[in-house]
């Protein structure tokens, strides 16, 4: 092979390494709609305390406190819709990466079989020139 030709191991060895990083930044975004569920729950509870105090001020935003407290619950379900996509999409990426590097081993084990192949090619014909160059 030409010097700046890569093999197909080092070809797919690239692509492991873009899959991985492609998995990652799934992994961060599923962490990120992880935290972002965590605040909802607080804000949640949050609501939930001003709705059940008897603080005359809280008393007199009890409507404002309900529409806040459904709009929590919406936000809490999309984000939950979000998160069970994000793990999908997660396994997905972790299993396209593991095929990738499974197709990588094999690429290299072929690779090194070639060429322990032709080094005992080479050294068959080198054997036989010297064989040959002693009966002349």
């Amino acid at each position: 092979m030409a010097g700046g030709e890569l093999t197909r191991s080092k070809k797919l060895k690239r692509l492991v390494n873009l899959q991985r990083h492609l998995e990652k930044m799934a992994e961060n975004e599923l962490a990120a709609t992880g935290r972002q569920i965590v605040e909802v729950n607080q804000s949640k509870e949050s609501v939930i305390e001003a709705i059940g105090s008897m603080t005359p001020v809280h008393m007199q935003f009890s409507h404002n406190y309900s529409s806040r407290f459904g709009r929590l619950m919406v936000r809490e379900k999309q984000l939950s819709d979000i998160q069970k996509a994000q793990e999908v999409r997660v396994i997905k990426e972790r299993t396209k990466g593991d095929r990738l590097e499974d197709q990588m081993k094999e690429a290299r084990e072929l690779e090194d079989r070639e060429k322990d192949d032709n080094a005992i090619y080479d050294l068959l014909e080198i054997t036989l020139a010297q064989g040959d160059n002693r009966s002349h």
